[in-house]
């Protein structure tokens, strides 16, 4: 299996980037390593999944946390709003690319070469198990410190509350007394770990699909494209 150490050349950088030594070593491998190269004898324990819940939890406190803060003048549904964007598989993979994560991934050769390292979801997930790595290597002011610093731009860039497409898919159809939009699952081709999903969403009379690697990514796909077709029903 193709397993880039934690103390290699290669991932110098890396290591510069999460600004924490390990004391549990183990910690860092498991959190690195994706499920297609988990120990099966070992039910796949050994892989970052376990990690991944726990760095969810960690992300969405402090980021809670830093947000109350900033934005002291902003109810909870605002900040409910930017609290959903910045955990958001789209961000964690942007931060996890930003901090190099790819290249230290654990995967099998024959997935290495299909690309999986380069999935969002899987940099997402990688990045929330470093996330819960970092907590129980270290507590809570280590994570603390490495959200605040590569989430910063992502915080700072925009004034305004942002609103996923399922949000304002659904903002769209309540102000019209539409009702909610219904999602409904197509299809899940591939496979286990790298599966494809299509989801189709029905609101105010029309249909409208999306695809991703992830029934979440998938749905607002389908959010997406149900907005972008607003124009030619004008």
């Amino acid at each position: 299996m193709s397993k880039p150490g934690p103390a290699a050349p290669a991932g110098a950088g890396f290591l510069a980037r999460l600004g924490h030594e390990f004391r549990d070593k183990g910690l860092l491998e498991q959190a690195l390593t994706h499920r297609s190269a988990a120990n099966p004898r070992r039910d796949m324990l050994d892989s970052n999944e376990r990690l991944e819940f726990l760095g969810d939890r960690v992300l969405a406190l402090v980021m809670a946390e830093w947000l109350s803060e900033r934005f002291p003048a902003e109810r909870e549904g605002a900040l409910g709003k930017r609290l959903s964007v910045l955990v958001a598989a789209e961000t964690l993979a942007k931060v996890g690319e930003a901090i190099g994560l790819p290249a230290m991934l654990r995967v099998p050769p024959a997935e290495g070469r299909t690309g999986l390292r380069g999935r969002a979801t899987v940099i997402a997930d990688a990045t929330e198990a470093l996330i819960g790595a970092l907590y129980l290597d270290a507590g809570l002011e280590v994570p603390r410190r490495f959200i605040r610093r590569e989430w910063a731009e992502f915080v700072a860039a925009d004034p305004t509350p942002p609103m996923s497409a399922k949000s304002r898919l659904q903002e769209h159809t309540l102000g019209r007394a539409e009702g909610l939009p219904e999602y409904r699952q197509v299809s899940v081709t591939g496979p286990s770990h790298q599966p494809v999903f299509v989801v189709a969403v029905r609101a105010g009379g029309r249909e409208a699909e999306g695809q991703g690697d992830s029934k979440r990514a998938a749905e607002q796909a389908a959010a997406e494209a149900w907005l972008a077709g607003l124009g030619d029903t004008k």
